[in-house]
């Protein structure tokens, strides 16, 4: 775990006050920088030392094999892994004849800042050469949030005490060599010598390298332009080879003068576009970057930003670490998303290689939602990249023959990637949450121009699940062979969590349908289809324990086996117990029922999850990043105040403080993402699940003042709670008005005043429950400044 000593808590920046070079790993992913379609970890300038070097594009990947020690009839034969593709960011240092090493020499100061308003990471050094020649160096790095091919990086160096020789060498280079990989399935499959190389030239002070991949056929461009400011003289020259490319400037520099290099750098890629096509796209980037310049660059970088906080930003007294935590987590997000345009969001964003850089249904489930709600125009980008999958969803029922459409558990293109199928293909509420982000989008925004390509989603999955369901003879509806969301508890009977959200696509699509009569017809859906998908919503099973008062998270689950958590207690599961044991188990790997009760909240009743919270938290082990922030929310919902704030501190911190041992594979984006809906659906009290903006605030001990901005229907709305009264502002937005939902009564918003309403308390039915050994969530008294 990192200490809270070695990034000093503060509201708008992430300081790294000196180098452990035991944590590059952690800080090359803390430290990354994308646009959603560029992302550049945060390697140091000179390239090593390293953990795991990384340049993503967005969907920019080889195909591998799949190994399967037996083969079976419709398991995936390929899989997709993302390529760490031309690196840019390398700028290697000479001081007289010795390079610039962190490992050498002494290194007096060094200092790294991720800005999270100016979107840029800063490094300051100090570094004396083992001859005793001294240099001040500083570079700032960004990846244009305004200019989607491009990034930039401004490197100064600078004498100190006696003149120098400097010798900077700015490099292109591909094919880097990877570390080994690990029996961990979240880490990513190494690729060797992914790129083959098409083309390389250059100029004095520029280069382009074009590579493919022997596969997959993609092809990408990668380019670098050079200015270079110093007093008196410098030598410049160019050089480019198939995988490597590089600029090396030398001049002499008297105590106190500086040498800047300004390096721009463009990216693009495609599967169809031609060489020279894609040559000019990377050109035509570096020539617009060039033209902006360094500070028009951050000055868009800034303004990006400043639009996006101004509807976004969640302020919180009382809580330092959750108040830095939650803007690092917004920020991120942003960056995963921001300009993907029509591209999957990786579970890891463009941070990391972990789980070869694929799309799970975090996408829709976790991350998606906080962008409907603070950048709209993201998440409807990426509801248009699932879209685009549909007929690859389509062929994938065909070959499973069944009717509709099923959507991968795991992909970067849209095909499936999962060679596990009881937590893959068998998880088939994917295809449900996705059609819960579309109709989130739908309510939430009230934008209507993703109808259309909605419309063919909703249709083909409704279709798919009447082909996995079945009328049993007394009518009711039933769903076997099913894995929910906890993937300790696998092909299962009549999951909650999967029986209602099946339930909700099935309704769902049946009213889009009447909205949009000749679209359906056009896809042949009846009126006796609407009615047979209705039918099965309004019969489907919802297993419930009449003796214990809980719902069993599947039919029978509540009759299993207790786990025996004495002596078998090494955490996470899935790596130190065999799957034999543990399907048949009361053990939880991530909440299951608790997500049900979040997304589908008025299916339950209060006293019902008050009893489900109990019984399932004794029995959860949380070995998924996914886990805390649903528990954060059903423990708030219940009045477990207390310990629904240190679930949300452990699910705000889980990056910043490594808590899973894992963040130099990449950023948990889905954590990230859940940070903001800890406190926002949690303490904030929000719910959309009847078409209604509900907000229901209440705040813990720790908590002084929780205020969050949110935008619904083209208005946005400030939230403003103590705890005592709430305040809502209603900005702007047509009308100049907006009826909420506040604790369960209409209230009337307008844009002339604030409205000021009491908080209603939450009692707690039950006491606060435990939690299975060694699993109580990262107490947050205990870390806390």
């Amino acid at each position: 775990m990192i200490s809270d000593e070695f990034f000093p808590v503060e509201p708008w920046q992430v300081r790294e006050s000196h180098l452990d070079v035991d944590l590059l790993g952690q800080t090359e992913a803390l430290f990354a920088l994308s646009n959603g379609h560029i992302g550049l970890r945060g390697n140091l300038d000179e390239g090593e030392p390293y953990a795991l070097p990384g340049t993503y594009l967005n969907s920019f990947y080889e195909v591998r094999p799949l190994p399967y020690a037996e083969a079976g009839y419709g398991y995936p034969e390929a899989g997709q892994t993302i390529v760490n593709v031309t690196n840019g960011k390398i700028i290697r240092l000479t001081v007289d004849d010795e390079p610039f090493d962190v490992r050498y020499g002494e290194l007096i100061e060094h200092e790294r800042i991720l800005d999270l308003r100016a979107g840029t990471l800063t490094r300051n050094a100090h570094w004396r050469s083992p001859a005793g020649k001294q240099v001040r160096l500083r570079s700032t790095r960004l990846v244009s949030l305004s200019q989607r091919g491009v990034a930039a990086i401004e490197y100064t160096v600078e004498a100190v005490e006696e003149f120098v020789r400097v010798t900077v060498q700015s490099q292109l280079v591909a094919n880097e060599d990877l570390p080994s990989t690990s029996r961990d399935p979240r880490v990513a499959a190494i690729l060797e010598s992914p790129l083959e190389p098409v083309e390389h030239e250059h100029t004095d002070r520029s280069a382009v390298l074009v590579h493919r991949t022997r596969t997959s056929e993609l092809m990408m461009a990668a380019g670098m332009h050079h200015e270079i400011e110093v007093p008196g003289r410098v030598q410049v020259n160019t050089m480019a080879i198939p995988d490597v490319a590089g600029t090396t400037v030398v001049c002499g520099l008297r105590p106190g003068q500086k040498l800047r290099v300004v390096k721009y750098l463009a990216y693009g890629w495609s599967s169809e576009r031609s060489r020279p096509a894609l040559r000019d796209q990377v050109i035509a980037a570096l020539t617009s970057a060039r033209y902006s310049g360094w500070e028009g660059l951050l000055s868009a970088q800034r303004a990006y930003l400043d639009d996006f906080w101004d509807g976004a930003d969640v302020e919180i007294e009382g809580d330092p670490d959750c108040q830095q935590a939650i803007r690092f987590a917004l920020f991120h997000i942003l960056q995963a998303s921001a300009r993907a345009e029509r591209r999957a969001i990786p579970s890891k964003g463009l941070t990391g290689s972990g789980y070869d850089g694929h799309t799970f249904w975090d996408s829709e489930s976790f991350v998606l939602p906080v962008l409907t709600y603070t950048a709209p125009n993201a998440a409807a980008d990426a509801l248009r990249w699932r879209a685009s999958t549909l007929d690859l969803a389509k062929d994938r029922a065909a070959e499973l023959g069944l009717a509709g459409a099923a959507f991968p558990w795991r992909t970067i293109r849209g095909q499936e990637c999962s060679g596990y199928w009881p937590a893959g293909t068998a998880a088939w509420h994917i295809n449900a949450d996705i059609v819960m982000a579309f109709e989130q989008y739908r309510i939430v925004t009230g934008d209507r121009s993703l109808e259309n390509d909605g419309l063919a989603v909703l249709v083909e999955t409704a279709r798919l699940w009447l082909s996995l369901g079945h009328h049993d003879r007394h009518g009711v509806w039933h769903i076997y062979g099913v894995t929910g969301p906890d993937e300790y508890t696998a092909i299962v009977r009549d999951n909650v969590f999967t029986n209602l959200m099946a339930a909700h696509n099935l309704r769902t699509a049946a009213q889009a349908c009447a909205r949009h009569p000749d679209t359906a017809h056009e896809m042949c859906v009846s009126t006796e289809e609407m009615a047979a998908w209705r039918a099965a919503a309004d019969t489907v099973h919802i297993p419930y324990d009449e003796e214990l008062g809980v719902h069993p998270q599947c039919e029978g689950f509540t009759s299993g086996p207790e786990w025996d958590f004495d002596g078998r207690d090494t955490y996470p599961l899935l790596l130190n117990e065999p799957y034999v044991r543990l399907y048949p188990a009361q053990v939880v790997k991530q909440a299951d029922v608790l997500l049900a009760m979040q997304w589908r909240s008025h299916a339950f009743t209060p006293e019902q999850k008050a009893r489900n919270v109990d019984y399932y938290e004794r029995r959860t082990v949380r070995d998924s990043s996914l886990s805390a922030c649903t528990q954060a929310v059903l423990c708030a919902e219940v009045g477990h105040l207390e310990l629904a704030h240190d679930y949300t501190y452990e699910t705000a911190l889980i990056d910043l403080r490594d808590l899973h041992d894992n963040t130099r594979e990449g950023l948990h984006m889905a954590a990230l993402a859940g940070a903001w809906t800890a406190l926002v659906a949690g303490f904030g009290g929000l719910r959309d699940d009847d078409g209604v903006l509900s907000l229901n605030p209440a705040l813990p001990d720790g908590i002084r003042r929780l205020q969050f901005r949110l935008r619904w229907q083209g208005i946005r709305l400030t939230v403003d709670a103590h705890h005592t009264e709430v305040t809502y502002t209603l900005r702007d937005g047509p009308g100049g008005t907006l009826t909420i939902r506040h604790a369960g009564e209409e209230l009337e918003l307008t844009t002339e005043t604030p409205v000021t309403v009491p908080v209603r308390r939450r009692e707690s039915l039950l006491p606060a429950p435990p939690q299975p050994p060694g699993r109580a969530p990262t107490h947050r008294r205990t870390l806390a400044r």
